[in-house]
């Protein structure tokens, strides 16, 4: 007796993709209008610029340092910071300058920070750095 094979070689076994490409593009779509964008705002820092001419490099320049705990030294002296700006004027008095350099201890704070850079920023002719 001869047994007869049960193939259909007429029907394949098909995977139909488009359920899952449906899907995928659902979740696309809800990624993209879940995201959100945020833009951050951040502080505009100019960077000083070399100098080649000798006689501006020795040129004395406006040095600030801020410690951990607020106090400052203007010039390697303790100061106020009330009286800061009082200092800078009677510093560019004496001396021709035109850059300050605010040298902040990593555990001061930003406040503290940017309150010296305001007590600098009426003196136009200081460019204002941020040093380590």
């Amino acid at each position: 007796m001869a047994r007869r094979k049960h193939t259909d070689e007429g029907q394949e076994a098909d995977v139909d993709m488009t359920p899952m490409l449906d899907i995928v593009f659902i979740l696309l779509i809800f990624f993209i209008v879940t995201t959100s964008f945020i833009k951050e705002e951040g502080l505009l820092v100019n960077k000083p610029k070399a100098k080649n001419n000798p006689s501006e490099v020795n040129a004395p320049s406006v040095v600030v340092q801020i410690a951990e705990t607020g106090q400052l030294k203007f010039n390697g002296k303790l100061v106020d910071i009330e009286r800061l700006s009082a200092r800078i004027e009677s510093f560019l008095s004496e001396n021709q300058t035109d850059s300050a350099v605010v040298i902040a201890h990593h555990d001061a704070t930003h406040e503290m920070v940017v309150r010296v850079i305001d007590n600098i920023k009426p003196f136009e002719q200081l460019t204002i750095s941020i040093g380590k």
